[in-house]
């Protein structure tokens, strides 16, 4: 054997021995249980939405839930929020990104085009989709590219709804009322970022309504863990009537007698998991324990202007007995080829744990 075919035989035997290790190692989602149900968290979109380049990586998860939801029997989606990188933005600054606001709407709305009528979602909106960079001012295009009925599932969920800075009824803030399998009655309460005080008024109003005494809250925020697992006191942003996390928790979650989850994002550091991740369990005035998630994965894949976060999203799979709640962080981006598929999973403790509902 020439010295040219024995280096092509080692290439191949190599290549075909990792594609094959690969595969081997990866074992694609499923649920633990027959009879479990799923909800799907979306970390910040932004970093996916301000390049083209990265826009397919977020269609390709929302693609991947699509053709999930029978086999995960996922019943809810949730996104922490910043839905892009610039809300009003009409020349792309090149650095920062290089599509200019009303691209990167359009973008994320036909990424959420596969789950309509589909399945119900849930979208926080954050900082960057307010103002014209960063939440300079109150505006958005939220409300024109997420209208209250644009996704029929999520209409027929719809129970209450305040007004945004513009005094419209939209789903910025609302709540909406969802039946498990198991018979579990929830409701999902979606505020703002940094919430008004009139906001929190109007959600302390909700969460003690008769019609939900019996009922699982679950808030969806943007802001509100930092790494350390700590409810974030303060952020320098340019707006005065405005509760960041702990203010959320003293005014809101505290006091509450149901509310017992909280989602939030916001948070990253440069390529390192830890610090876009969050988990805290506090117990509320009425004694139950209220399980705080903060995930998110933006600086994930080459930093702030990376290719956007991996691929990176949870699943939770909420087991029959009514109580446990598992939680898997898994990138469909890593999952499609072969070649990448053993990174498809992140297993360290932050990333895969479980917690229980009272």
């Amino acid at each position: 054997m020439t010295y040219l075919k024995y280096l092509l035989v080692l290439l191949c035997t190599f290549f075909i021995g990792n594609t094959i290790s690969g595969q081997e190692n990866y074992t694609p989602p499923k649920l633990s249980n027959e009879d479990s149900w799923s909800l799907v968290l979306l970390p910040d979109p932004q970093t996916y939405m301000k390049f083209g380049r990265n826009q397919g990586i977020f269609e390709l998860m929302t693609g991947w839930i699509e053709e999930n939801i029978e086999s995960l029997n996922i019943k809810m989606v949730l996104c922490t929020g910043d839905l892009v990188e610039q809300n009003e933005l009409l020349v792309a600054d090149k650095t920062n990104g290089n599509k200019p606001s009303r691209d990167q709407w359009i973008s994320i709305s036909k990424a959420f085009d596969k789950l309509d009528g589909k399945v119900p979602y849930i979208l926080a909106a954050g900082n960057h989709d307010f103002g014209y960079k960063n939440i300079e001012n109150r505006k958005s295009n939220y409300n024109k590219y997420f209208p209250a009925h644009r996704n029929i599932l999520n209409a027929k969920l719809l129970r209450e709804v305040t007004n945004n800075i513009d005094g419209l009824p939209t789903i910025e803030n609302a709540a909406s009322e969802f039946i498990s399998p198991d018979g579990r009655k929830f409701l999902f309460l979606n505020l703002e970022f940094a919430p008004r005080n009139a906001v929190i008024e109007w959600a302390n109003k909700v969460s003690k309504k008769k019609d939900y005494k019996d009922h699982t809250l679950v808030l969806l925020t943007h802001s509100y863990l930092n790494a350390n697992n700590e409810h974030i006191e303060n952020e320098n942003y340019p707006i005065t009537d405005g509760n960041y996390g702990k203010a959320i928790w003293e005014k809101l979650v505290k006091p509450s007698t149901n509310i017992q989850m909280v989602f939030s994002g916001h948070i990253g550091g440069v390529n390192d998991f830890k610090a876009h991740v969050a988990y805290k369990v506090d117990t509320n005035n009425s004694g139950k324990k209220v399980n705080q998630i903060t995930f998110n994965a933006q600086a994930l894949g080459g930093g702030w202007h990376g290719n956007g976060g991996n691929g990176w999203l949870r699943i939770l799979e909420f087991m029959p007995d009514k109580k446990t709640v598992k939680v898997y962080t898994f990138s469909p981006f890593f999952a499609i080829s072969p070649e990448t598929q053993e990174k498809a999973w992140s297993k360290t403790p932050f990333n895969s744990f479980s917690f229980e509902l009272d």
